[in-house]
């Protein structure tokens, strides 16, 4: 697909992840976790990545975004985004955990077209709803998923239980 945005000569291309990719995914996600002040969160790896984005026990799906111009291919962001389940629709949903496009080359129309290409193959699957978290802080993409049709969840607040506390919770006795 080509995009207005893109140079005369670029060519935005879509597909999906390969683990021949699983280095940039890797890498995509640590800018991210950058970009979203927790730089020493990430502690995935790329031997996590293949088992669980290209093992048998398969748990997210990725598309990469290429931009190619003059012969050259470059990685220029991803969408990383597993399957749920909503037990009031009676349907399994898309779930958007990460989405990234590279500093120099955001404004091009790289990350609507990510949205675009996760939100057909939730409609394609027939997925009634795609969803994902933005931070609170994160003005530029708020705005930008408000744009696209999407609505900010007022009612619903996410919880989390991870590490020490995942495991005594696990254990608490009833």
């Amino acid at each position: 697909m080509t995009k207005s945005l893109l140079r005369r000569n670029d060519v935005l291309n879509l597909r999906p992840g390969t683990p021949a990719d699983v280095p940039q995914i890797l890498a995509f996600i640590r800018d991210l976790a950058t970009y979203e002040r927790e730089p020493d969160a990430v502690l995935a790896t790329e031997a996590d990545l293949l088992r669980d984005g290209f093992g048998p026990g398969k748990r997210f799906d990725c598309v990469i975004a290429e931009l190619t111009s003059d012969e050259k291919s470059t990685a220029a962001g991803f969408a990383l985004y597993f399957y749920n389940y909503s037990t009031w629709r009676g349907h399994a949903g898309i779930y958007l955990e990460d989405l990234y496009v590279s500093p120099e080359y955001r404004g091009k129309g790289i990350g609507k077209a990510l949205l675009v290409h996760v939100a057909a193959i939730a409609v394609a699957e027939g997925c009634p709803r795609f969803e994902w978290s933005v931070l609170d802080w994160n003005t530029p993409s708020i705005d930008f998923y408000q744009q696209l049709g999407a609505v900010m969840k007022s009612e619903w607040k996410g919880m989390q239980v991870s590490g020490d506390a995942l495991a005594a919770l696990a254990t608490r006795s009833q």
